[in-house]
């Protein structure tokens, strides 16, 4: 009894009392996104904002049935767990109920559950579990490959279900595999890949060519520190390109001058590389290989773009970056919801008073874009608070983190902590114009039992593993 005492009076209260705010604002701003005078009781069952005060209880009930379980079990079934998350996503492929363009929800009777959400928990489990194991060195060739895996495979079946944004939260785990020891390297590529796609979508393809040849020379530059040799490299690479396009025109290939760039790339790669295998310079290979990839990552944006991303996709990125606009089609949605979050003001129009909210204006109001609701009722006082307190909850969650003892619950607080703040910042992103519409809701605040409930497991089960952080965890 002492033991289980303990456990209560170990527990994180602030970060609960946090949790219990969130989800409780989430509920108010749900009834008056979905208001009806008919129904004026937060009560009503026969309406969202009752159906969700149930989904409410019956996560505090979980949320304590979470803590009373020993945190060894979290441990010992990691990996099962994923498993059977892994079977979930396989068999929602097979005999899923479609729900917009995506077949990712399992229906049963009125209740709707999406493995996608749980297989974020799922993966974080089983990441913490192989990141814990004995002898474990991130270096290692086998411990990348069974990463990649662990992570891929519930990525490449959400894919498969055609529900990208649920996809794209599993990136996260590249910041919880930086803290512990991963090369900053692989984020700093992930980020030039992003940003060449966005350059290749934005930009003429022999612009954002001319830009990463640059790029590279510069580079270069700032490892070596050779002034000379970086005006050498710029008047190889333009020489080349210079000697294939006049061929080109004197013989009339008619070859294009993006086709051009890439030969010329090639050709100054090749040669680049034969100098640096001579000379024994490393660090200018790999500036090399990157270069290369980059190249061919251009020529490729454009089959992804038109032939991988559905049309509803390509068209919500090409009105983010503004190559097209249509305000009252793909664009309706965030332009209604930038109508309805400027509107606010600094002190918000008042509770029940919002009238895009009252005459619907925004698509997806008690969902994905509940946070429009928050800033034309509440403002920009109102928003600045819920983005407060949920900056609050990732500040504490990544301070929980730090002072495990044990790999496994370090691992497992991180992955909550990104895992928080990608859907945080997305869902407030999409509302104000700053991202793709994805389909990301706002933990704790957005309709629905399966997206509350699966962020309170993924939640709790972290204060229960900080709440027996002085005990041995056996893996």
């Amino acid at each position: 009894m002492a033991s289980r005492n303990n456990i209560w009076a170990n527990l994180d209260w602030l970060t609960i009392g946090i949790y219990v705010l969130l989800v409780f604002m989430g509920w108010i701003n749900i009834y008056a996104a979905v208001f009806d005078e008919d129904h004026a009781s937060i009560l009503d069952m026969s309406q969202r904002y009752g159906k969700q005060l149930i989904w409410i209880i019956a996560a505090f009930v979980l949320a304590g049935v979470l803590i009373l379980i020993d945190s060894k079990f979290y441990v010992s079934f990691a990996y099962p767990i994923y498993i059977v998350t892994i079977l979930l996503l396989v068999a929602v492929l097979l005999i899923g109920s479609e729900v917009k363009g995506a077949k990712s929800w399992f229906q049963i009777g009125g209740f709707a559950f999406q493995p996608a959400e749980v297989s974020k928990l799922a993966t974080a489990l089983a990441l913490a579990k192989f990141t814990s194991s004995y002898n474990f060195k991130i270096e290692k060739l086998q411990s990348i490959l069974v990463i990649g895996a662990i992570i891929c495979t519930p990525v490449a079946l959400i894919f498969l279900q055609n529900d990208t944004g649920s996809a794209l939260v599993f990136g996260v785990f590249a910041f919880v595999l930086y803290r512990e020891g991963m090369s900053g390297v692989f984020l700093f590529m992930g980020l030039l890949v992003a940003i060449v796609f966005i350059l290749t979508l934005v930009l003429q393809p022999l612009v954002t060519i001319a830009v990463i040849t640059v790029l590279a020379i510069l580079a270069n530059y700032f490892v070596n520190q050779k002034f000379v040799e970086a005006l050498k490299a710029l008047g190889i690479s333009a020489s080349i390109f210079m000697i294939l396009w006049l061929t080109n025109s004197l013989l009339k290939l008619e070859i294009s001058s993006v086709r051009i760039a890439l030969f010329s790339g090639i050709i100054a790669t090749i040669i680049f590389a034969v100098y640096a295998l001579r000379h024994r310079l490393t660090q200018l290979l790999i500036i090399l290989v990157v270069y290369i990839g980059l190249m061919f990552l251009i020529f490729s944006v454009d089959y992804v773009f038109n032939n991988i991303l559905e049309p509803h996709q390509r068209a919500r990125i090409e009105e983010l970056l503004g190559i097209k606009s249509d305000p009252l089609g793909v664009g309706y949605n965030v332009n209604q919801s930038k109508i309805a979050i400027g509107s606010g003001g600094m002190l918000g129009k008042g509770f029940l008073n919002g009238t895009q909210t009252k005459f619907n204006f925004v698509p997806e109001q008690s969902t994905d874009f509940i946070f429009c609701t928050v800033g034309e009722e509440w403002g920009f006082f109102g928003t600045t608070m819920v983005v407060l307190l949920f900056l609050g909850l990732l500040i504490r969650l990544v301070f929980l983190a730090e002072r495990q003892r044990s790999v496994f619950s370090r691992v497992y607080g991180y992955s909550v902590a990104c895992i928080l703040f990608f859907h945080l910042a997305i869902n407030v992103g999409m509302t104000i114009g700053l991202a793709p519409v994805i389909g990301i809701p706002l933990p704790f605040f957005s309709y629905g039992g399966s997206s509350l409930w699966s962020f309170t497991i993924l939640l709790f089960i972290f204060l229960r593993l900080d709440a027996s952080r002085m005990e041995k965890l056996s893996y």
